[in-house]
């Protein structure tokens, strides 16, 4: 696959008409039904191989449409690129080239250098949508943010919803602004320097208007399961058809709506037992159709620790550029405040084990998981920092919980500032969600707006889920679980932007402001992060210690979360750049203190560290 591409499923626009094509291989005939204020016009479609197509001249840009299936009822086409009227309402066509980029090429980042900015677009601002959004991009530009990863924006059933109950994979949903309001986000970004990674879900369809089971039964298979049912058909009968919907999805928004890369969510569950795993696929497609010489950046969300993801195509691995890396989260969780509920059973809350998991990048590379009850995990120790992808929030390990509590609610500040440190300093790709940056005390919760039926059963559902946790063994406590149908749910998971301008919050924004800036500054950071240096880190009671060497130089973080400690220093002549209790942060102002090759750092402080002779803060 070769040269500039181009869309062959859904309604395709051009200066003479629509050609519609959609994969429909069990129903006898389908017609197509265009949509308007004169009424509708049905006209017949024709057969090519499994795919139904037709071409309309004289339509374009906002036709709505729906195909027909055996002359009953008619449907929104699964390829659909706008679902205007929601996701049981009829398609509309979109002309891309109507859309005028003003910053159609953007330099974007070197993927080492990435500060991620996860965030939910029905809940980042107060308006919940994309134009809304971009009221913020100057704000996330100063403090020194360089990628926005957005929350699935496929379309959805009802008004709010986490995305991934979506079921029209090329659609952006009309709450949020629909096509063209996407188009300007994207935009918007570029013309402040930041890049944009769309996370987007190929492990299952939502429960609620998805309708590609009628037009063919094999866009799942019962040959793999998932918590979500069968699994999406990526190797069994028809499944070429499939893996070509996924591929053209990820080159329609790259393409059209020129998004940067992609968050793959949940890779553990999508299976494929193919010569060609569909992992390997996506990144080998993306790659033979650049947008400006560039693929997009491929992100997986994984818990198994594999480093198949990391390694090239040609060795049998799956080429991603990077991978979620839970471990170091369920460490620095379980150091902060023990947990064993859950996965966090596998992680013994030590400093010891925070700091192996930093200096491998993996904490499991084939042991045996006491959650997962069997051995998990690959060494990946060649792999270039960067690929590990780092956070101590973000939207599962907020969310996933029963009260949406932030690491926020759960410790105190000056802890919350040393992991800050920590997670920002080290050569590991950092992610932050929505709004940690000043601290911010809403909790993201889960939210839903299904129908009464499907929501009464999201509902039970939800709660049920925290049977088996021991703090919520009683069944009157798990009726206390905020109900994802009820809209006062979502209101309370809109974190108050005015947090962020005044008092701890604003200073806890001006303390991610300078690390962030000292990470894209400092040289050494910098080297680190490009390749794996040998990075050392050690554990002294509930601290841990990082030497970081990198062109010709070292660098030190520490970050204590328990009493004094004396660390040893990897030589003399070491001096405090920043440390986390500096007044100016609303800390204590105890510093932590250098003798020699010994650092004495206060309780709960963290601070990063400098050879004397270039000590200077950037």
């Amino acid at each position: 696959m070769t040269g500039a591409w181009q869309p062959r499923l859904g309604a395709i626009a051009s200066p003479d008409g629509v050609a519609f094509r959609v994969w429909a291989p069990e129903p006898e005939s389908l017609e197509l039904q265009l949509e308007g204020p004169g009424g509708e016009r049905t006209l017949p479609m024709q057969p090519e191989g499994e795919y139904w197509t037709a071409f309309v001249p004289g339509i374009g840009h906002g036709q709505r449409y729906r195909f027909r299936l055996d002359g009953g009822d008619a449907f929104p086409d699964p390829c659909s690129r706008f679902q205007p009227e929601g996701v049981h309402g009829p398609s509309e066509v979109v002309d891309p080239a109507r859309y005028t980029r003003e910053h159609d090429r953007f330099a974007r980042p070197h993927i080492a250098d990435l500060v991620i900015y996860e965030a939910h677009m029905g809940t980042l601002t107060p308006g919940g949508t994309f134009d809304a959004a971009i009221e913020q991009l100057p704000r996330l530009r100063d403090l020194g943010i360089n990628a926005l990863e957005i929350m699935p924006v496929a379309a959805f059933p009802g008004r709010w919803n986490w995305g991934y109950d979506g079921v029209a994979p090329f659609a952006p949903v009309s709450v949020y602004g629909g096509p063209d309001g996407l188009r300007r986000l994207v935009d918007a970004a570029h013309a402040h320097g930041i890049a944009v990674i769309l996370d987007v879900v190929y492990n299952h369809f939502g429960p609620d208007g998805n309708y590609t089971g009628l037009y063919s039964s094999r866009y799942t298979t019962s040959r793999h399961h998932t918590p979500w049912g069968d699994a999406i058909n990526y190797d069994d009968s028809g499944s070429e058809y499939v893996r070509e919907f996924v591929t053209e999805n990820l080159l329609h928004w790259f393409h059209e709506y020129h998004v940067d890369g992609f968050r793959l969510d949940a890779t553990h569950a999508i299976f494929d037992d193919s010569p060609e795993h569909i992992l390997a696929e996506i990144r080998r497609v993306t790659a033979a159709y650049p947008r400006d010489g560039m693929a997009p950046w491929i992100i997986a969300e994984t818990g198994e620790n594999n480093v198949r993801y990391f390694q090239p195509l040609d060795e049998g691995g799956y080429g991603h550029d990077a991978v979620w890396t839970d471990d170091f989260h369920h460490a620095i969780r379980t150091l902060l405040r023990r947990e064993d509920d859950g996965y966090f059973m596998s992680y013994a809350g030590t400093a010891e084990e925070l700091a192996r998991t930093i200096q491998q990048g993996f904490l499991y590379e084939g042991q045996h998981d006491p959650y997962a009850k069997r051995p998990r995990g690959t060494p990946a120790r060649e792999q270039p920092w960067y690929q590990f992808t780092y956070c101590i929030q973000n939207h599962d390990q907020v969310g996933n919980r029963a009260f949406g509590d932030r690491l926020t609610m759960s410790i105190a500040r000056d802890d919350y500032l040393a992991a800050s440190l920590l997670l920002l300093l080290l050569p590991q790709m950092p992610l932050l969600f929505q709004c940690q940056e000043f601290h911010a005390s809403a909790p993201f919760l889960y939210f839903t707006d299904h129908h009464d039926e499907l929501g009464r059963l999201v509902t039970e559902g939800r709660r049920q889920e925290f049977a088996d946790f021991r703090t919520f063994n009683d069944p009157a406590l798990r009726e206390r679980i905020p109900d994802p149908q009820a809209p006062l749910t979502f209101e309370m998971s809109r974190p108050d932007l005015r947090e962020a301008e005044t008092g701890l919050g604003a200073l806890c924004q001006d303390f991610y402001r300078e690390l962030i800036a000292l990470r894209h500054a400092d040289p050494v950071l910098g080297a680190a992060r490009r390749e794996r240096v040998p990075l050392t880190a050690s554990a002294t009671g509930h601290a841990v210690l990082v030497d970081i060497p990198a062109a010709g130089s070292h660098l030190c973080i520490a970050a204590n979360f328990g009493d004094q400690v004396e660390l040893q220093l990897p030589a003399p002549g070491f001096a405090i750049v920043l440390h986390s209790q500096e007044p100016r942060w609303g800390g204590n102002a105890r510093a932590p203190v250098v003798d020699g090759d010994r650092l004495t750092v206060p309780p709960h402080t963290a601070a990063f560290l400098r050879p004397r002779a270039n000590a200077t803060t950037s």
